[in-house]
């Protein structure tokens, strides 16, 4: 997948909040200032990222399933994200 470098730095940021959120510091957010995101940016980014996590949370909590037109499906995700590169995986 092509990404400009400031997509991949918000990948990136959005995958390590999401799956080491303990991890995430003051460095992370300068790495995205350095692509270029103001301050709003980070913030709206941050508070997107948030949300869908709490909603997806909510969801599963609740055993709420996907409506079937939603796809790609967990499994389909996961096989693509494997096929991207492990750039987006903290720690890479």
């Amino acid at each position: 997948m092509n990404l400009s470098p400031a997509d991949r730095a918000l990948c990136d940021y959005a995958t390590k909040l999401t799956l080491t959120p303990g991890e995430v510091g003051e460095a992370d957010v300068v790495g995205l200032r350095d692509e270029g995101f103001s301050e709003e940016a980070v913030t709206i980014a941050v508070q997107v990222i948030g949300y869908f996590n709490y909603i997806n949370r909510v969801a599963d909590g609740l055993g709420v399933d996907p409506e079937e037109w939603m796809s790609p499906g967990p499994g389909q995700w996961k096989r693509d994200k494997a096929d991207w590169g492990q750039s987006a995986l903290p720690g890479s």
